[in-house]
């Protein structure tokens, strides 16, 4: 794999991290000293308004909050504008969460995580990721689930779809890290992020879905890419935007499948 592919592959959203290692450590298969340090890597993680604290937490701290929940009570959301699938409803979790793009609910509990760029008296930036708390409204029906099957076949489908689209439009003209990246779509090699307790099916849609993920969020910064009149901006766009739903929908499946 090309060093851009590589890079691509590492860079899983920050919230599959923590509800995939939490979810392990409450099933028993990981020790909750791991969790923290897998899940900033190496960032330095805060958590703001957690229970019982009066002021910004450790990671590791904040984790107790999850002590007393089961693996089943812990699930990844990946809400995009329109589609708010596996969000509680109405309110300020909610509105944070869209516009976020992610977040993890656990028991009645919303975590988003939010990343801060601070300046030293150097000169030097460094980024911090605060995890702030949200009380859920009660009585929120759970979400649907999805199986790792199911999301697998409409990953696999769109994934032909938008390729085929974008080949006939002659748009897809990605800048040159893409190209790797794109080539590790077809034989991702991050299926071992997954902490223990995730079954081959589960950690093979999830290696594929987390580099796709992060193709897209390149195209997305590149758009429009190599369309050069409106309407080859909006083909290329309706070709991605069902493949960037699917994406999310893989990701959300394979980190909250049942565990093994």
């Amino acid at each position: 794999m090309s060093t851009a592919a590589g890079a691509t592959t590492l860079a899983t959203r920050r919230s599959s991290r923590l509800v995939t290692w939490v979810r392990a450590w409450r099933a028993g298969l990981v020790p909750y000293d791991e969790v923290a340090e897998e899940v900033a890597r190496d960032e330095e993680h805060l958590v703001a308004d957690a229970p019982g604290a009066w002021t910004d937490v450790s990671l590791r701290e904040g984790l107790t909050a999850f002590s007393k929940l089961t693996p089943d009570q812990v699930r990844l959301v990946l809400p995009a504008p329109g589609d708010p699938r596996g969000l509680p409803g109405p309110g300020e979790f909610t509105g944070a969460a869209l516009v976020a793009g992610e977040a993890v609910i656990a028991g009645d509990l919303g975590l988003i995580p939010e990343v801060r760029t601070h300046t030293s008296g150097s000169g030097m930036t460094f980024e911090t990721v605060l995890w702030r708390c949200f009380a859920l409204p009660a009585g929120a029906p759970p979400p649907v689930p999805v199986s790792v099957a199911e999301a697998e076949t409409e990953l696999n489908q769109l994934l032909a779809e938008a390729t085929n689209t974008l080949a006939r439009l002659d748009i897809a003209q990605w800048r040159p890290e893409l190209a790797g990246a794109l080539a590790a779509i077809r034989k991702p090699d991050s299926a071992n992020e997954l902490p223990p307790g995730f079954d081959p099916r589960s950690r093979r849609l999830f290696a594929r879905a987390s580099v796709l993920d992060r193709v897209l969020a390149l195209a997305d910064e590149v758009a429009p890419g190599g369309a050069v009149n409106g309407f080859e901006v909006q083909a290329r766009d309706a070709a991605l935007r069902p493949l960037a739903s699917a994406c999310r929908g893989a990701l959300v499946a394979a980190c909250n499948a049942p565990l093994i």
